[in-house]
């Protein structure tokens, strides 16, 4: 009996250090460590999304913020939670070959892009009536979508 619990435990701890070993293999290979910082060059790891970080250099938001400010929570469990999710399926879209052309954001990280929005601009927010009809509920990006990077 004690026969098979090692021969069990010696495949359960072959298979376990092969998956970390493929994981941290992927980790270093895919720069994993820069996506702990704010660099904006580590968004573009990925070339998918070196248009995005060259349109926002030209951008007038440049001065004012960088990727993480508006496309992650302010507070440090939403902000890591969202890196690690988004980099989770795009790195599984990037992998199979699934990565569309244009890259639409989900109404989960659109949701996060409105409410930065707000972060820098709540006072403007408030005054605004122009072509709001009454009630009528304001998004920032439907209309200044391009203002941090075009789309």
């Amino acid at each position: 009996m004690s026969r098979i619990l090692f021969r069990a435990a010696l495949l359960c701890s072959l298979a376990a250090g092969a998956a970390a070993g493929v994981g941290a293999y992927t980790f270093l290979y895919a720069k994993g460590a820069s996506y702990l910082t704010d660099d904006p060059a580590a968004c573009a790891n990925c070339h998918v999304m070196q248009a995005y970080l060259d349109a926002w250099v030209k951008s007038s938001h440049r001065h004012a913020a960088v990727c993480n400010d508006c496309h992650t929570p302010p507070d440090v469990v939403g902000k890591y939670s969202t890196k690690g999710l988004n980099g989770f399926w795009h790195s599984f879209a990037f992998t199979t070959g699934r990565f569309p052309d244009v890259i639409q954001a989900t109404p989960r990280n659109r949701r996060i892009a409105e409410a930065s929005c707000l972060k820098c601009h709540a006072d403007i927010v408030e005054a605004v009536s122009g072509p709001h009809g009454a009630g009528e509920r304001i998004g920032c990006v439907r209309c200044h979508g391009s203002v941090g990077h075009p789309r």
